[in-house]
């Protein structure tokens, strides 16, 4: 029999038990397809008398997780314990520096350190495979890094985070509005008791981080993410976007260009049009575009126990098999610093929604405004009341500079009859 490949995985959650699950039902099947057989030596979790529902008999158990990164025997360690710095940061460098190889799913560890991670990894012959970090079972990370090797990507935007996409589907499809959605998320299991994490964008923007330097072979800069989260959007904004024949979508965006890279996270109106608009519930998805290649879409679960444990063993499989591929697609000490187009550069069209009194005169000042900012509109509703009463306004705009626009809505909301600011949603014509 060849030389068994020995894990020992960091982190007995969701994830972790699953994994744990997969090796021992799978086993058999991943033999034949790797060749040896991937054997699961040792464990690590905080609470041993808890019930995962798991057989883990003949597996050794330690109470400080650092003890598996140097652990004789250990080939692996499967890092799945949270959190950017701590213990799960000294789990990863310690088996790293110890040459061993790591797989994760951490992407926020990925995203503030995964460069020098990298750099790490590949000094010492080690991988560092991290496909559970994005997209869930979607192997997002696989495609850009392999399957569109040939091509210089230009752009990759997705719906990355399942508690917000579940979140903007139920208010869509029940006009109800976004506390009372997240309250059921949480009730359902897909949203945490603290939910900001998700629902302000930053889950998004770590693994944005991560998509971008494998997409475009650079350093993974996650400080420069524009992030803007979908706490703010209200069941109305969402009734007004269809009307106009769109749907809302927390997206991550990263475009290469002359001038740069732009990676932005926010709520966007997308063309009822584009498969990305009907991507439902908790699902991700993910575009890539390359100039040989054009256009491609993954969509699947991007979360949850099975399709990520699935991830983390894709990741065991390729190291069990024996290629060694840089981390971000290029070697580590090739990737450079990209250089970052701000959200003001930003050129698109824009919805805007106003919530203003009905007195004759109010609309000409908002247009005055936008002429004065070289915007044009492209369309308007208005859902009128008796005058003088509280009206909704919804403008289209055409294609502008995100800076006229920011100084256009920073005067519009000085203006005497608005009755809370402006609220604006990009749109993205893909």
């Amino acid at each position: 029999m060849s030389q068994p490949l020995n894990i020992a995985i960091a982190g007995l959650g969701t994830v972790g038990a699953a994994t744990a699950q997969l090796l021992r039902e799978k086993a058999d099947l991943l033999e034949l397809r790797c060749g040896r057989p991937i054997v699961l030596k040792a464990v690590s979790a905080r609470d041993r008398s808890r019930d995962r529902g798991i057989d883990l008999t003949g597996v050794e158990w330690v109470d400080d997780a650092r003890t598996l990164a140097t652990m004789p025997g250990i080939d692996v360690v499967v890092a799945l314990i949270g959190g950017a710095d701590g213990i799960a940061y000294d789990v990863v460098t310690e088996a790293l520096a110890a040459g061993r190889h790591v797989v994760t799913a951490n992407k926020a560890m990925l995203a503030h350190h995964g460069t020098g991670l990298a750099r790490m990894a590949e000094g010492k012959g080690a991988a560092l495979g991290f496909e559970a970090a994005v997209a869930g079972g979607i192997p997002i990370v696989k495609a850009l890094r392999e399957g569109l090797a040939a091509n210089r990507i230009n752009h990759v935007y997705g719906i990355l985070n399942g508690t917000c996409n579940y979140i903007l589907t139920t208010m869509r499809a029940t006009g109800r509005d976004f506390g009372e959605v997240v309250e059921e998320a949480q009730n359902l299991g897909y949203a945490e008791a603290d939910p900001s994490f998700d629902v302000d964008g930053v889950d998004t923007a770590h693994k944005l981080a991560i998509l971008t330097s494998l997409a475009f072979g650079c350093e993974v800069d996650f400080e420069s993410v524009y992030t803007e989260g979908i706490s703010s959007m209200g069941a109305e904004d969402i009734r007004f976007a269809e009307e106009l024949g769109y749907r809302v979508k927390l997206l991550g965006i990263a475009q290469q260009s002359e001038d740069g890279i732009s990676q932005r996270v926010h709520p966007c109106l997308v063309p009822e049009s584009a498969p990305i608009a009907h991507v439902p519930g908790v699902f991700n998805a993910v575009v890539a575009g390359g100039d040989y290649v054009g256009t491609t879409v993954y969509e699947g679960p991007g979360a949850g126990g099975g399709p990520t444990a699935s991830a983390v063993v894709a990741d065991l499989v390729d190291i069990a098999r024996g290629p060694r591929l840089a981390t971000f697609a290029i070697a580590a000490d090739k990737l450079e610093k990209p250089v970052s187009v701000p959200i003001s550069r930003r050129v698109g069209a824009y919805f805007i929604c106003l919530r203003v009194r009905d007195v004759p005169g109010v609309m000409a000042d908002v247009t005055a405004i936008f002429r004065d900012e070289a915007i044009s509109l492209d369309s308007m509703l208005q859902r009128g009341r008796a005058p003088g009463d509280p009206v909704a306004v919804v403008l289209e705009t055409h294609i502008c500079e995100e800076a006229a626009m920011s100084a256009a809505l920073a005067k519009i909301g000085r203006l005497p009859n608005m009755l809370r600011p402006p609220r604006m949603i990009r749109i993205e014509s893909f």
